[in-house]
């Protein structure tokens, strides 16, 4: 009897390709579309009937994933999540923000809903296995399953995934992890689907592209504030709310040419958010943005390491590997060591460390940054 694969289908070319290649391995193959994001119902999570923010870019992609599914021919199911998204994403990812951190949002859709949710509805339904159309691999080493990078590493999305338990790893299959992108778009082609030259999905987790800080000022309202030279102590200039900047920020700052001041560029180094000051500086970079050591909370431990442990971490995505010393500070907290210094490592983002065969070990959030033992992050 064939085994039962219920494939998270997007109404993207990824997606759709990992559904194609399963059934031509023989798996019994269903598509699901998730809908996880209405506008309407999140102002009435807030009690707040007046925001603006009407779009939805869901509709347009269950329709290509009807027609992919209809070319590949496989069933499609649609399933909403918008209570659990909200509850256990979106809630996560705004009061990340209050506090003044750069969340990712994409981890604990991931953890929360693809994984979890998503996987729940197909053990309801009778289904043996997920699959998703991300770029990873999963290997199994005396019979325990690990998330390893794919073959592609340009498009590799381990990092996104550094949330996931064993047990979820172990449900799901992951068809790209020996493919390229580039394969991917000509499997399309010859299949003519409908999504073969689509634009990939950017932007928030299944909210998409959006104006970012117009988008979060419907859910934490603008409040502005002075922009502050970190060296002289001098108001410069003002923002419209620290939330809406990230550290190590150039663009966007407004800050025009200052008087008998040299232009040298200025960059974000600090936000006081209870004071509702965003700090600022100029030139060179590395004296406030380089640090050598920070603290890792919220860990997910895939695979064992010792302490001491020379190991690789992303601190972003895309970024590229950074050799790090790592050693337990407690059972849910670790602290990372980079003697080279690396930049802009920003509190409330993920750090995800491998081994040096690209296997996962560990993934968790950014809680405190620091230059020898002077903490930069506040």
């Amino acid at each position: 009897m064939k085994e039962k694969i219920l494939v998270g289908f997007s109404g993207g070319v990824d997606s759709a390709v990992s559904a194609y290649l399963l059934k031509e391995q023989g798996y019994d193959v269903t598509g699901c579309f998730m809908r996880n994001w209405d506008a309407l119902a999140n102002n009435d999570y807030l009690g707040n009937p007046t925001i603006n923010d009407s779009q939805c870019p869901q509709e347009k992609d269950y329709d290509d994933a009807v027609l992919a599914a209809k070319i590949i021919g496989i069933p499609l199911l649609r399933v909403d999540f918008i209570k659990e998204y909200w509850d256990n994403v979106f809630s996560y990812f705004l009061s990340e923000y209050q506090k003044g951190r750069t969340p990712n949002p994409d981890i604990f859709c991931n953890k929360y809903i693809k994984f979890d949710s998503f996987l729940n509805f197909a053990k309801e339904h009778g289904f043996d296995k997920i699959a998703m159309g991300h770029y990873a691999k999963k290997i199994n080493i005396d019979g325990k399953d690990y998330l390893c990078k794919c073959l592609d590493n340009t498009k590799d999305q381990t990092y996104f995934l550094s949330q996931l338990n064993s047990k979820q790893i172990e449900s799901c299959l992951f068809p790209l992890g020996d493919i390229t992108k580039k394969e991917v778009r000509e499997i399309a082609n010859k299949l003519n689907l409908n999504i073969a030259n689509k634009k990939d999905s950017t932007g928030v987790c299944f909210i998409g592209e959006r104006n970012f800080k117009q988008f979060l000022s419907n859910y934490l309202p603008s409040k502005k504030g002075d922009i502050v030279d970190i060296e002289t102590n001098k108001k410069i200039g003002t923002h419209s709310g620290t939330l809406y900047y990230t550290i190590g920020q150039r663009h966007g700052l407004g800050i025009g040419g200052i008087k008998n001041e040299e232009a040298k560029g200025w960059f974000v180094v600090k936000k006081d958010v209870k004071n509702n000051i965003l700090y600022v500086a100029s030139g060179n970079d590395n004296d406030y943005l380089t640090s050598n050591r920070c603290i890792i909370k919220s860990i997910n431990v895939l695979k064992d390491f010792k302490d001491n442990t020379k190991a690789y971490a992303k601190f972003r995505y895309r970024q590229a590997d950074n050799e790090v010393f790592m050693s337990y500070i407690d059972k849910d907290t670790i602290e990372l060591r980079y003697p080279q210094g690396v930049k802009s490592v920003t509190t409330g983002q993920a750090a995800v460390i491998y081994d040096e065969n690209g296997i996962l070990i560990v993934g968790g959030i950014i809680d405190q940054v620091y230059k020898d033992d002077k903490r930069i992050d506040i």
